[in-house]
C-alpha cells in the first residue's frame, strides 16, 4: 500500500513521521503520547502475529481487524473505539499525504460495534465535599490554581496561560503593581481569558506550551473567595523568569517558570489520591482531574442558574449569538447571574 513517490520504505518510521507532523499541527504532548502508545501497540501486534508484515505500512484491513479483536476482553468497548479512532486517524493522514496508498481502517470503522463514550458518567461530588477538598490544600499556589479552575470552569491550559495583566482586582493591601490589560477597564474583579495563546506561538512576548481552545475572548468575574486566594498567592509569588509575567509560577525545581498543564495535573492528582478520588487506570468516570473541575463548574452553575447562555459564555463555548449577547451585557447579566449563583468553597 506504499506509493512510489513517498513510500513507507522511504519513511523509515511512519509512526514517528505522523507524530512529528501532528506536533507541527499543534497537538499537545499528552495527545501525542496517547497516539504513540496505541500506534506502537498496533505495530508490535502486527509484527509479532503476521510474518509478512514488518511495519504498519504493510498492514491491510484484516490485520487491523485482528488487532481490534485482540483488544476485546482486555479493554472496555469505549476504549477500543478510541484506540481504533487513533489508528484510523493515523492511516487517513498518511494516505492523504501520499505515504500510504489507502486507509485500511476505513471499512473497519464502519463495521465496528464499539463506540466512543463521549459523555461518561463521572464521579458525583457535592459542594460540601469539594469544600473539604479545597480546605485540605495548604500551599497558596496549589489552592489558588484549584480554586481558579473550580470558580471559572476554564481549561487547564487556559489557566496556565494567564498572565498577571489578565487579572484586575484591588491589590493595594499588598503594595503590588498590577497593570491590567485594556479589555478589563471598568470591569474590576475579573479575569480575561484570551483566545490568542497557541502552543508554539508567541503571546505577550513569550512562547506558549499550551493552547487556549476558545474562539472568542471571555471575561470571567472574580468573586470574593477567588480574590482572597489570588491575593494570598500574589503575596508570595516569586519573580518571574518570563517577560510575560505569568500569573501562576512554579515554586519547585523550575522556580519562577510558568506553570504547565503537566504541573497542574500532578498537583490535582496528588490531592485527589489523598482523598481516594484518583486511581491509576480509573479513567474519566472515576478520577478527579483538572478537567473534572470544568465539569463540576458547568453542572453546578447550570443547575443553580438555569441560564445555559451565561454558562456557555463563561466556558468559552462557540456560539456567536450567545457570545455577542453576553459580551455586550457583561455587567448587567453575566456578573449579576454569576455572583448570585456561584457556589461557596469556604
Amino acid at each position: 500500500m506504499a506509493t512510489e513517490v513517498d513510500s513507507a520504505e522511504a519513511v523509515s518510521d511512519p509512526i514517528e513521521y505522523f507524530l512529528d507532523d501532528q506536533r507541527y499541527h499543534g497537538k499537545s504532548e499528552r495527545t501525542l503520547e496517547a497516539y504513540e502508545r496505541v500506534l506502537r501497540d498496533f505495530e508490535s501486534y502486527v509484527g509479532s502475529e503476521f510474518a509478512d508484515v514488518d511495519s504498519p505500512g504493510g498492514a491491510e484491513r484484516r490485520e487491523c481487524m485482528a488487532w481490534i479483536h485482540s483488544l476485546r476482553g482486555r479493554r472496555k468497548p469505549s476504549t477500543i473505539a478510541t484506540y481504533a479512532s487513533y489508528l484510523n486517524r493515523f492511516y487517513d493522514y498518511m494516505s492523504r499525504v501520499g505515504t500510504f496508498e489507502d486507509n485500511p481502517m476505513a471499512l473497519v470503522m464502519e463495521e465496528m460495534s464499539e463506540s466512543i463514550d463521549t459523555n461518561p458518567t463521572r464521579r458525583e461530588i457535592s459542594i460540601s465535599e469539594m469544600r473539604s477538598f479545597v480546605d485540605s490544600i495548604g500551599h497558596p499556589l496549589e489552592r489558588a490554581v484549584v480554586v481558579t479552575l473550580l470558580k471559572t470552569g476554564m481549561r487547564v491550559g487556559e489557566c496556565c496561560n494567564l498572565d498577571v495583566r489578565d487579572l484586575d482586582t484591588d491589590v493595594s493591601a499588598l503594595e503590588y503593581n498590577l497593570d491590567p490589560r485594556v479589555q478589563l477597564e471598568r470591569r474590576p474583579d475579573s479575569l480575561f481569558v484570551s483566545a490568542e495563546p497557541s502552543r508554539g506561538a508567541t503571546t505577550n512576548g513569550a512562547e506558549r506550551t499550551a493552547s487556549n481552545k476558545r474562539e472568542r475572548d471571555t471575561i470571567i468575574p472574580v468573586d470574593e473567595e477567588l480574590r482572597r486566594v489570588l491575593l494570598e498567592w500574589l503575596a508570595i509569588r516569586p519573580d518571574s523568569r518570563s517577560p510575560a509575567e505569568p500569573l501562576f509560577l512554579d515554586t519547585g525545581d523550575s522556580w519562577g517558570a510558568r506553570l504547565t498543564p503537566a504541573d497542574v495535573r500532578y498537583m490535582v492528582e496528588k490531592h485527589a489520591r489523598e482523598r481516594g478520588w484518583y486511581r491509576t487506570g480509573g479513567g474519566a468516570t472515576e478520577n478527579v482531574t483538572p478537567h473534572y473541575f470544568r465539569h463540576f463548574f458547568t453542572t453546578h452553575l447550570r443547575d443553580r442558574t438555569g441560564d445555559r447562555g451565561v454558562v456557555k459564555y463563561l466556558r468559552g463555548d462557540v456560539a456567536s449569538d450567545i457570545i455577542d449577547t453576553y459580551t455586550h451585557n457583561w455587567g448587567d447579566q453575566v456578573r449579576t447571574v454569576y455572583e448570585r449563583n456561584i457556589y461557596s468553597l469556604f
